[in-house]
């Protein structure tokens, strides 16, 4: 596929809204087949769009993470038994006995294929979404997604993007450690090699958290302009009440009887908690420097990510059985045409944005 360079970068904000769609995608479904498509989906837009910059090296981490969850939540399964029965026996471990008081729990006894294969789901379903929060980690650079927030949500920004940054930073420095251990013909794995470069990672992260607090204080994060006194109410009665608005609507739409005014609510509610944030966003005055727009091609990026994720709502209401293949009997999963085709649209990204072949600057 053609690479250009001439292209600006997407809004940052659109891979975190295509990314938290997939994630999304991934929640209303327990089928393997489907998930497994959309981490193949996420993969391949991280390695065709993600740039040469030190976050992007985090997707493979948020991988390992997963494997790890997945891995974790099978072996639960099979040394505290699952509440799902089974009559398809593969092994039976050794059962300890347990006082009266910790009826319910076991730890042994009979392993069925029933309860793995409902593990092996419900572990994959979580893996997947920890891959697409990786996937919004890998392609959105944290320094401009902060300059997109709202003033009102810039402290809270900053302190989501300190975190976000901890572990792609994290992966850098382990990265770049071992391989200077490697060219010095010093072992970097096991024990030995785990602590000789985990100490040289934990000093750096913690000079690393002292220059940040420095140059926070140094550039007045924190303070606050004045503003009259009925500005910070209206601000306060707007935001609380658009937030009571936001979960007052999701109420109903999850219910059956508050149907009729689950959205009328909830629209109200975003209106009124957006004009609070807006109105709040004069106690910290902020000029941005080259701020990001919203394109064409960023609003495409993120209307892929909505359209696989409202698919999978569509399809789960009208097949539900075929997104939750059935344990109970056991039974071969099969691939659904239509949200596999809904899923293939997650690839739109690959096509509108690829990769420059230079660094993107962090800030």
């Amino acid at each position: 596929m053609p690479r250009s360079s001439s292209r600006p970068p997407l809004h940052p904000g659109a891979w975190w809204l295509w990314s938290l769609s997939l994630g999304i995608a991934a929640t209303r479904t327990t089928n393997p087949l489907l998930l497994a498509l959309l981490v193949a989906v996420s993969a391949y837009v991280v390695a065709t769009c993600r740039r040469p910059s030190p976050w992007s090296r985090s997707y493979t981490a948020f991988v390992k993470l997963a494997l790890a969850v997945l891995l974790v939540r099978l072996l639960f399964t099979l040394v505290l038994g699952s509440p799902i029965p089974g009559t398809h026996v593969l092994l039976t471990l050794p059962e300890l006995p347990l006082p009266d008081w910790a009826q319910g729990i076991r730890l042994g006894g009979r392993v069925t294929a029933e309860s793995l294969v409902f593990a092996l789901y419900d572990g994959l379903k979580l893996a997947t979404l920890l891959i697409c929060v990786g996937a919004a980690n890998a392609l959105a650079n944290p320094h401009r997604l902060l300059k997109s927030l709202p003033g009102a949500l810039y402290e809270l920004g900053v302190a989501v993007v300190v975190a976000l940054t901890f572990a792609p930073h994290l992966v850098a420095d382990v990265q770049r450690l071992r391989a200077a251990r490697r060219l010095r013909g010093r072992p970097d794995a096991g024990l030995r090699g785990l602590l000789q470069v985990g100490l040289p990672v934990l000093e750096g992260a913690l000079e690393r958290s002292v220059a940040l607090a420095a140059a926070m204080d140094a550039r007045g994060y924190g303070r606050t302009a004045q503003v009259p006194a009925r500005v910070r109410r209206t601000t306060t009665a707007l935001t609380l009440g658009g937030l009571l608005g936001v979960c007052a609507g999701t109420y109903g739409l999850l219910t059956a009887e508050g149907g009729t005014y689950g959205i009328p609510v909830l629209l109200a509610g975003l209106t009124a908690a957006l004009a609070g944030l807006r109105l709040g966003g004069r106690r910290t005055p902020r000029t941005r420097y080259r701020p990001d727009r919203w394109t064409a091609r960023s609003l495409l990026v993120a209307g892929s990510g909505a359209a696989v994720a409202a698919a999978m709502f569509l399809a789960g209401a009208g097949d539900p059985a075929a997104l939750h293949p059935g344990v109970l009997p056991l039974v071969a999963p099969a691939l659904p045409v239509r949200p596999a085709a809904a899923i293939l649209l997650g690839l739109l990204p690959a096509f509108l944005a690829p990769a420059p072949a230079f660094k993107e600057p962090s800030s």
